[in-house]
């Protein structure tokens, strides 16, 4: 019987591959381009793809792919087969470093926000090295960057790549002045906690809205939810401890480090946790792991929700974005060591973070931005709209003693006390884990709280790699013409904790007093909503700080922000539309049927006993019909709305009347459809209920 170790990996061409594959001057090369950033020769790049053909023939495959992530949010490939024609009738199977290196697939059809005319098609696929191909079903794919014919970024990997880029120059120039001569590259890496639900592909089928927009627009609250708090951490059902265990050997077997599997809060939810990597291989994986997440769930008749709130009244589901910098030796910039107070590069690094969240809150908020999160943000199981930080007992004593320069006492190590002998005795951690922090950290990383299940993490890492990059190139620039540099560095430090305290917040961030405390004294930004945060994208400081750093440019910052609102607004139409079929083709007829029934009923009693007053039937007639009258009302103004939304100028207006019109009337029409479902009989209910659904799962 095979272990995992004997088959992680076997469907990645990975370093150990290419070590077996290429000869010794080829792959010495190829590492110099994947480690140091250097140009890959044509020849170098003609010998990989020999030997990539060869290891993916021998393993199945027939065709590749340039794999990529366009701004749709997934990923995309176009295939083609390694067969070429031979004199003699037969193939041969051919793949040249031209095809290797760089892809022409047709890119009118993918968003653009106005980077490209619609008649222009053409759009390239560059092959990033640094991110290890790998085969899936018979096709060999190469991760890639994807680009418009003028050479604007099409895609989320590009600005990843440059934002990566541009963070390890700056923090390079800061181990400098520690006298760090050896390092040659900083990296960001990630983690990703990935949240999701599995329900019956039965009862999925039976709901238009889950099919159409990836969650239930109506539904009764059930008799038992997530009360008693019995799933979360409790014993895996069989049939998705099966499915938990073939996703796994498919995740493992592409080389992705999927680590821990548990039972959420939610009934029927679900998370899978994987090791840290490099940021960019960390997108790629967590995009292979949303397809292959779904892709397995078919095999056991089951589909995985990834909508960040699939059902109203539970946990939604999100995505834990940890997030830690080191040099290219393994050093974690942000781990504090026993002494954080006397680890003043340590010390910088935090005050770089802590600076870049303050400063660009808006562009945390922002990448986290879609209709979906919306809905997740600010209830009881995700972190509020407001951007804050969580530093703990230890690390806010250290910044605290630097601020008023008083000396710092120290926090002495509490051993755990569990009253039983036979137990083992250990040290409390200095740092608690606060749930209700968007951003807190977590011992030697941050974890940011506020990415939705369905999103790329792209986006997020982007613009907290680059954050962080300005924070450090102001100070370089400062500290490396200081006269006195370790002066100069503790002045710093004590001015960035001074003017960026009030982002600092340790407490319990579902108390509504915070939120009040952080809008109101603190000035703290609280934008709800996609359409209040999205436009400020292209505020200037933003557009200034991304533009001088080299991560976008302007045009590309402003196609993005077309984008992700007209993402924002045809999602939420996409579930208007939804609505108004639902209610008007399936609940009202249901609930006029078993009214009808159930004055039918009453008059067979009076025919037996013309004196009862069928007072029961009555009653619930008229608030069926009442009910009825409710729902027809709201269709039609949200039908009205529909209309109206669609005669917006453009896009941020769009997105505006959305948020002001729309949503409130698909709440106000969800309401009496709600109520309904609660005094209508269950034969008569044209979907399965909430409970239905949440337990169909053995």
């Amino acid at each position: 019987m095979s272990t995992v170790s004997d088959y992680f990996g076997s469907l990645v061409f990975d370093d150990r591959v290419m070590r077996a594959n290429l000869s010794a001057d080829v792959y010495a090369s190829l590492r110099k381009t994947i480690d140091e950033g250097t140009e890959l020769d044509i020849s170098v790049a003609n010998a990989v793809a020999q030997a990539m053909k060869d290891w993916a023939v021998a393993n199945g495959a027939t065709h590749f792919t340039h794999w990529f992530q366009p701004l749709t949010g997934i990923t995309a490939e176009k295939h083609d087969s390694f067969i070429s024609p031979s004199p003699d009738g037969s193939v041969i199977m051919e793949f040249s470093g031209k095809e290797l290196i760089k892809g022409e697939p047709d890119a009118s059809s993918f968003p653009s926000g106005g980077l490209r005319a619609t008649f222009e098609a053409r759009g390239y696929t560059a092959w990033d090295p640094t991110s290890y191909a790998f085969i899936k079903g018979r096709t060999l794919c190469i991760p890639t960057a994807f680009c418009s014919y003028g050479g604007h970024a099409l895609d989320k990997k590009t600005p990843l790549l440059r934002s990566m880029e541009v963070l390890s120059k700056q923090a390079l120039r800061i181990l400098r002045l520690f006298g760090n001569d050896t390092a040659k590259r900083v990296v960001s890496s990630v983690g990703p906690e990935q949240e999701y639900f599995l329900i019956t592909k039965e009862m999925y089928d039976k709901r238009p809205d889950l099919r159409f927009t990836g969650r239930t627009l109506f539904g009764a609250k059930p008799p038992k939810g997530q009360e008693l708090d019995d799933h979360y951490f409790g014993a895996i059902k069989p049939t998705v401890a099966a499915y938990m265990e073939e996703l796994n050997d498919e995740l493992w077997k592409l080389g992705i480090l999927a680590k821990t599997e548990h039972n959420e809060v939610a009934p029927a939810q679900h998370e899978l946790a994987p090791i840290y990597t490099t940021t960019n291989i960390a997108t790629d994986h967590n995009q292979l792991t949303m397809e292959i997440m779904q892709k397995v769930a078919a095999k056991h008749g089951l589909v995985c929700l990834l909508h960040e709130k699939p059902f109203a009244g539970v946990n939604g589901s999100g995505k834990h974005n940890n997030w830690s910098i080191a040099t290219d030796s393994g050093q974690n910039l942000l781990s504090p060591g026993e002494t954080p107070y006397e680890n003043a590069q340590f010390l910088l690094f935090l005050c770089a973070v802590i600076k870049a969240v303050d400063d660009y809150q808006d562009l945390l908020r922002l990448a986290v931005a879609t209709a979906g999160n919306d809905h997740r943000l600010g209830a009881n199981e995700a972190p509020p709209a407001v951007v804050s930080m969580f530093l703990g007992d230890e690390l806010n004593a250290v910044l605290t003693a630097i601020e008023n320069d008083t000396p710092y006492l120290g926090t002495e190590k509490t051993q755990m006390k569990l009253g039983v002998d036979v137990l083992p005795k250990f040290n409390r951690d200095n740092t608690d884990r606060n749930r209700t922090s968007p951003f807190a950290f977590t011992g030697n990383k941050f974890e940011f709280r506020m990415l939705g299940s369905s999103n790329s993490i792209a986006c997020t890492n982007i613009m907290l790699n680059s954050a962080v990059a300005e924070s450090l190139r102001i100070y370089a620039d400062r500290l490396e013409g200081a006269e006195d540099f370790e002066t100069a560095l503790h002045e710093m430090i004590r001015k960035t904790i001074k003017d960026h305290r009030r982002i600092i917040f340790n407490g319990n961030g579902y108390d509504e007093s915070w939120i009040r405390e952080a809008t109101e004294k603190r000035g703290l930004l609280n934008y709800r909503t996609t359409a209040d945060c999205m436009p400020h994208l292209l505020d200037k400081k933003n557009v200034d700080m991304l533009t001088a750093l080299g991560v976008f440019t302007e045009d590309e910052l402003r196609s993005r922000r077309d984008i992700m609102l007209e993402n924002y607004c045809k999602s939420v139409v996409i579930e208007a539309n939804t609505m108004v079929e639902m209610a008007r083709t399936m609940i009202a007829p249901a609930i006029d049927s078993y009214a009808a029934d159930v004055a039918r009923a009453a008059s067979a009693k009076r025919l037996v006993s013309p004196k009862l007053a069928c007072s029961y039937e009555t009653d619930l007639i008229g608030k069926l019909s009442g009910l009825v009258d409710e729902i027809t009302a709201k269709t039609d103004e949200l039908e009205n709305v529909i209309l109206k939304v669609h005669e917006a100028e453009d896009i941020v207006e769009e997105s505006a009347m959305i948020r002001d019109l729309m949503l409130p009337v698909m709440c106000e029409l969800r309401v009496p459809c709600d109520q309904a479902e609660l005094i209508t009989a269950k034969s008569y209910w044209p979907f399965p209920s909430y409970g239905d659904i949440l337990f169909s799962v053995k």
